[in-house]
């Protein structure tokens, strides 16, 4: 089993965006099945946001409510929180007073419930040199015991080997699925490995394509509206992709798995069939559901002659379009 700082995890963890940032968040409750459900399948490495939904129901305000009502289960779950964003416009800031700013109102609104284990900066900030961002999180939060270790988040390789020289990096968390191997192609997964650095990787089912559930364009402004006018989704990226995914699918469906599963597992294969890729990847799928959830849970064995199918496969036919709209920062 995968470890973080010490503790011991299971080897899919689970993200928490899609339960307050949406534009009907989830119900409380149902929130919480979802929650227990990862929980009860060995999912207990949590990645939230303070961005993650409005400030009044957020990531952190629902994990409070969620340890308030189940106390016992703070000390089986490991979190990771993304932060560091001004108040105005989301952009990155990581100036001290804004660092402290971010980790304080985090932290607050816990409420003693539960220490948050991991915090990242969502993006970095260019303005602002990583030393003096550290130095701020290193000597007031890690060093008195305010917070467990530092991550870093969507970054290029060369801010993972300026920041191994200037404070511990616990995990770094990266985009990486079948459709998304940048993270693997561009010294992310190798700067990874050379500092021994888990990968936390998010989207490990393409921001949906993945999971099966995307037939139509109506479909993903059913279901992630918020994404629906996101570069893949746009006429002509969208039927490449859709076919790339139906040719995906055919290989689940030959084992007997779902697309999730099928996905998922890849991800978590990638260390013993990629020379140089960091020995532990940790998928942090999310979704609404219990029974997604459980599904998500399921591992499948992907052999050496499937890993190989589908890296000729996304030779032939790679992904359309880029990860990100253009006003949307990416390997900072």
């Amino acid at each position: 089993m995968p470890t973080l700082l010490g503790k011991e995890i299971g080897s899919t963890g689970f993200g928490l965006m899609r339960l307050t940032w949406r534009i009907t968040p989830l119900p409380q409750e149902q929130a919480f099945e979802a929650m227990k459900t990862a929980l009860n399948h060995g999912m207990n490495f949590w990645v939230g946001g303070t961005f993650y939904g409005k400030p009044e129901y957020n990531s952190l305000v629902l994990l409070e409510r969620y340890f308030a009502k189940y106390p016992e289960d703070a000390d089986k779950v490991v979190i990771s929180i993304k932060g560091g964003t001004n108040d105005v416009g989301k952009e990155p800031d990581g100036s001290p007073e804004a660092t402290r700013r971010s980790l304080d109102k985090a932290i607050a609104q816990l409420n003693g419930r539960k220490k948050i284990d991991i915090f990242e900066f969502a993006r970095r900030d260019p303005n602002v040199p990583l030393k003096t961002t550290f130095e701020v999180l290193e000597k007031e939060y890690v060093q008195t015991g305010k917070i467990g270790g530092i991550g870093l988040s969507e970054v290029r390789a060369e801010t993972i080997h300026e920041a191994v020289k200037l404070t511990k990096i616990v995990a770094v968390e990266a985009e990486l699925s079948i459709f998304s191997r940048e993270t693997l192609e561009h010294g992310v997964a190798d700067a990874c490995a050379q500092y021994d650095i888990p990968l936390v990787a998010y989207s490990p089912m393409g921001r949906g394509f993945l999971s099966g559930k995307f037939k139509t364009p109506e479909d993903v402004k059913k279901f992630s509206p918020e994404i629906a006018h996101w570069p893949w989704f746009e006429p002509g990226n969208w039927e490449a992709n859709l076919n790339l995914v139906q040719r995906i699918e055919q290989m689940a469906r030959a084992k007997g798995a779902t697309p999730a599963q099928f996905a998922i597992s890849w991800t978590k294969r990638v260390p013993s069939w990629r020379k140089g890729a960091p020995k532990t990847i940790i998928p942090i799928p999310g979704s609404t559901g219990p029974a997604r959830v459980a599904e998500n849970a399921v591992d499948v064995e992907i052999t050496d002659d499937e890993m190989k199918q589908l890296d000729e496969l996304i030779a032939k036919t790679p992904r359309a379009g880029p990860r990100y709209p253009d006003d949307i920062p990416f390997d900072t």
